[in-house]
């Protein structure tokens, strides 16, 4: 019997590595994917801030508010460092908490609902990276933005950080676009002290992308609709639109 019990935990051991290393090479694919399109539109300086002046054209158009405007209501520097801080530090790990906990702490079938979600969101984000490159409202003092960044600090441009950061992938907002998806996702699938902590995070990154001038507010209803997309496509745990994904769902 103590034998049986022995072998079945190794079992479970074995399978349990197994998926957790299926699951780091494939997110370890959508960085590098990250990467290869932050390298080919890095040097579309000139397309990027072409490209901006369009996208402004467009929200004075549809006479949505200045994002300068709203900077300007920030009413001191202590705040805008302190949402700097929220952008360069709380962006990524927050991401990658949340995996972690969906994958050691929800049903598998929410997790890999959760992961399908953020790997077809991404993919297309990088896609229109390259496709689209798009300086942020922060490199255009004229029009009234700071950068608050370079003004104050802290910066994402900067060290580590700076590294990985493609500052001509505005559209669509990863930062929004991510934040969304986690609020949607434990909205749906959890709920309590988590939940709430989910939905403010994607509200004060919403406030926070604009107040530091890093995108247009186009770049997040972009996001936004690339999320309806994957939503469409993956509605809920455990279901897809396209048979041959039923197998990852």
């Amino acid at each position: 019997m103590a034998l049986s019990r022995r072998s079945e935990v190794v079992v479970r051991v074995r399978d349990w590595s197994l998926m957790a290393a299926f699951e780091l090479v494939l997110l370890a694919a959508v960085y590098l994917l990250y990467r290869t399109g932050r390298l080919l539109s890095m040097d579309a300086e000139a397309t990027a801030l072409a490209n901006a002046h369009a996208v402004n054209g467009v929200e004075r158009a549809l006479r949505l508010p200045s994002e300068a405007w709203i900077q300007d209501l920030v009413p001191t520097v202590d705040l805008l460092q302190l949402a700097n801080t929220y952008y360069v530090a709380v962006h990524f790990p927050v991401t990658v908490a949340f995996l972690v906990w969906g994958f050691l702490r929800r049903p598998e079938v929410e997790y890999r609902w959760a992961r399908n979600l953020i790997i077809l969101q991404t993919a297309v984000a990088v896609v229109l990276h390259i496709a689209f490159p798009l300086a942020p409202p922060r490199m255009f003092p004229a029009l009234g933005y700071t950068d608050t960044m370079t003004v104050y600090g802290p910066s994402a441009y900067d060290g580590a950080s700076g590294a990985v950061a493609n500052q001509f992938a505005a559209m669509p907002s990863l930062h929004v676009g991510w934040a969304v998806l986690i609020a949607v996702v434990v909205a749906r699938t959890a709920g309590g002290p988590v939940r709430q902590l989910a939905i403010w995070h994607a509200v004060i990154t919403i406030v926070v992308v604009t107040v530091t001038a890093n995108h247009w507010f186009m770049d997040g209803i972009i996001a936004g609709v690339i999320l309806l997309g994957a939503l469409r496509l993956f509605p809920g745990p455990g279901v897809s639109r396209v048979r041959w994904l039923q197998r990852v769902t």
